[in-house]
């Protein structure tokens, strides 16, 4: 059993930066591949990023490379997604998932895993 928790969130100008945090329990972090995943309101979940177990291999969908960057610290069981120049259609409500697929780039990969609360991020115009 792997609990998640995300932090990080807020409401921030376009342009802006902010990190988001997901913690997770267990002894085991670093055998999961870890992914974040946003929903807007109205509209289906997207798979932003991902990264491998090792840390050595990432994933992020098009319309975040550039500004995003996923890392992981397995000595802290955290990964970070770091937002750089946030754009008002990046406002979502973030998810981190959990999977010991290693499959870590499919977001199909996650649907079984383990899911944290979410944490919403608000940019304004």
């Amino acid at each position: 059993q792997v609990q998640l928790v995300e932090s990080g969130g807020g409401s921030v100008q376009a342009g802006g930066s902010l990190r988001l945090s997901c913690a997770a329990s267990g002894r085991t972090f670093s055998t999961y591949s870890m992914g974040w995943f946003r929903q807007a309101p109205g509209k289906e979940r997207e798979f932003v990023a991902a990264i491998a177990g090792s840390g050595t291999r990432t994933y992020r969908t098009d319309s975040v490379k550039g500004r995003f960057t996923i890392s992981r610290d397995n000595a802290k069981n955290t990964v970070y997604l770091q937002m750089n120049s946030l754009k008002p259609e990046d406002t979502a409500v973030y998810y981190c998932a959990a999977t010991q697929s290693p499959l870590y780039g499919l977001a199909s990969a996650y649907e079984n895993g383990y899911w944290g609360q979410g944490t919403q991020v608000t940019v304004s115009s």
